[in-house]
């Protein structure tokens, strides 16, 4: 899962990319409008936390901007300006949800869980395939009822072959979901972080293939393949 962050604060930006890493989120941060709508333009994101207040184009525009590009991400606004007419101004331009500031951390994170939710188009927060569930929410895996221990990078990485199961995810694409601008992450290193994955995984039955220079497929379970 990508976040980016649209926050002129440095301080409040540091604070607010330390608490989603420790929630296992890649993060990325922009200070400005410009650089907020350029980077909407060119990366995919899972969620959006957007400042109003923002300098060259301010949170409203850059908003106004991702609607009409018709893009559905899911946008918390974060604002100082907490009158009712913000409010309303912000959720009729296309923001999910608006949260004044201060605010506490644990409630941001609680609105960030609940954002993400919203942005699988109603798919169940409690993922199951075979013997593997993933519990999105609390971001923790089991296979066959025993927990797996998983680092943040392996818990993003299964969370995103279990949200498209059956179906080729490219090395490319999965070094766009998974890495923050500046990691030096390689297709090699996706490699390696796949294999871990699958090695932890196919003791249950998960397997996940390799389809060679060019990516991997979750496997459909054997039981769903035979009642089909």
């Amino acid at each position: 899962m990508r976040i980016l962050i649209a926050e002129d604060d440095p301080v409040l930006a540091d604070g607010l990319q330390r608490t989603m890493r420790k929630s296992g989120y890649a993060v990325d941060w922009v200070k400005n409008g410009g650089e907020a709508d350029a980077a909407l333009i060119t990366n995919e994101f899972d969620l959006l936390i957007l400042d109003i207040s923002l300098p060259k184009l301010s949170g409203f525009e850059v908003l106004k901007r991702l609607r009409a590009r018709d893009s559905r991400l899911p946008v918390l606004l974060l604002t100082a300006l907490d009158s009712v007419n913000d409010r309303v101004r912000g959720l009729d331009g296309g923001a999910d949800d608006y949260l004044g500031k201060p605010f506490q951390l644990a409630e941001l994170e609680a609105r960030v869980r609940a954002l993400t939710r919203r942005g699988m188009s109603g798919a169940p927060t409690l993922i199951k395939h075979g013997q593997l569930s993933f519990d999105q929410v609390g971001r923790v895996a089991e296979l066959g009822g025993e927990r797996l221990e998983l680092s943040a990078r392996e818990l993003n990485l299964l969370e995103l072959f279990l949200q498209r199961p059956g179906r080729l995810m490219h090395k490319d694409q999965l070094v766009e979901h998974l890495c923050e601008w500046g990691e030096e992450v390689s297709t090699n290193a996706i490699e390696v972080y796949v294999h871990r994955l699958r090695k932890k995984l196919e003791p249950g039955g998960v397997k996940i293939s390799t389809v060679r220079s060019v990516g991997y497929c979750l496997e459909t379970p054997v039981e769903q393949r035979h009642s089909q």
